[in-house]
């Protein structure tokens, strides 16, 4: 075992932020299995125990002086007994920018999923996260951190293109910023269609014809609407139902689904287990992935990796990550997503998208990911990696 060390920054546990939680625990588990010691510190939960939620009202500052008051002093405190120990820090999320000045520098990396949030402080509307006055100053105090990184991985190409964009700069090849793409955050893999209808069977009894799916959330990016609209074009050649996964139909969408007098062909699962979540893409028709923006899109991959075709927005950085193995249509244009649709139907079409599917998840695997970091750190790996 190397004293090479790495000491990862995780999330405030009651933000709930899973998917920064689960990317935290891949980079754990891939260093410790490349020979690594690791380390996962997080903030502790002192005044946000007291809250019911931290993700609003009072809750939400008690949770601010957890995470920006009091861990920072933590952080100072316990990074000086690394002070003669070859250690390195990497910050998992960039939202949590402002911890760098608490670090060593030139030991200390940030992993950059996207600058979104920061992007639409700054008044850009195609990132789709408009932001209060508050929200305004927080991102700015982000970004600005986020700009004095010495060793950042961005999760996709398009990343850092937002990201010279922002600093004004050109990244080059001595910079210590990089793409390095995230691989799968779970096991997933094409169920049998036994396993897949008892699944469903058991779980989604409404779920018995044909259907559309969507995994994520109902942030207005997420474009759920256009499933909807996707729907109420193709009622005439096509019966089946849309199926979202993961957070309810929010009200606006709600009532347009109304409006278009389909709500018996909408089904809902909410947070579905994971092998849920295996069985709704392995029987769906097409996965459908319509975002106006990602910092990467986990989901796409996933649909491919169960071994379904994928129709996803042509908008950066969805085509980076879907290669070859999806059908790219106009996330502006029901009309777009209705046609690509129909080339499913097309003889072989339907085969040959999830075959390119299988071989462009080649790309993801976690085993590289963890290989690019400790790239970027100037290492390599001290034991095998473990075949997937």
């Amino acid at each position: 075992m190397s004293k090479d060390r790495f000491i990862l920054i995780g999330n405030y546990e009651p933000d709930r932020q899973e998917s920064m939680q689960r990317f935290s625990q891949m980079l754990q588990d891939g260093l410790l299995e490349a020979g690594y010691v690791v380390e996962l510190w997080k903030p502790t939960v002192w005044l946000g125990k007291w809250s019911k939620s931290t993700l609003q009202g009072l809750g939400k500052w008690l949770g601010y002086i957890d995470k920006w008051i009091l861990f920072p002093l933590q952080l100072r405190w316990r990074v000086q007994k690394y002070k003669k120990r070859k250690v390195y820090f990497h910050i998992c999320d960039h939202s949590n920018a402002p911890y760098l000045p608490h670090l060593p520098h030139y030991q200390t990396g940030i992993t950059c999923h996207d600058i979104l949030a920061i992007r639409g402080a700054l008044g850009h509307a195609d990132a789709y996260c408009p932001a209060s006055k508050t929200g305004k100053i927080f991102q700015n105090w982000i970004g600005g951190h986020l700009k004095k990184a010495s060793i950042l991985a961005a999760d996709s190409k398009q990343t850092l293109v937002h990201l010279e964009e922002y600093i004004g700069k050109a990244i080059t090849t001595a910079d210590r910023w990089r793409v390095i793409h995230v691989g799968f955050n779970g096991n997933f893999y094409p169920l049998s269609t036994r396993e897949a209808d008892q699944l469903l069977t058991t779980n989604v009894p409404d779920l018995t014809k044909p259907y559309l799916l969507h995994v994520g959330s109902s942030l207005p990016r997420k474009n759920r609407n256009m499933l909807v609209e996707t729907l109420a074009l193709l009622t005439n050649e096509w019966r089946g139902v849309v199926c979202f996964a993961g957070q309810p139909v929010d009200q606006p969408l709600a009532d347009r689904i109304k409006e278009l007098g389909i709500e018996d062909r909408i089904i809902t699962v909410v947070k579905p287990s994971h092998q849920l979540l295996l069985a709704l893409y392995r029987n769906c028709e097409a996965f459908v992935f319509p975002s106006f923006s990602e910092g990467f899109g986990w989901p796409v991959i996933e649909a491919q990796a169960c071994g379904v075709p994928v129709i996803s927005s042509s908008i950066q950085p969805i085509p980076e990550v879907s290669g070859d193995g999806a059908l790219l249509a106009d996330p502006h244009q029901p009309v777009s997503f209705a046609d690509a649709f129909r080339q499913l139907h097309q003889p072989g079409k339907r085969e040959e998208l999830i075959q390119l599917g299988y071989q462009n998840c080649e790309r993801f695997k976690v085993a590289d990911m963890i290989d690019a970091y400790l790239n970027l750190y100037g290492l390599t790996r001290l034991t095998p990696a473990v075949c997937s």
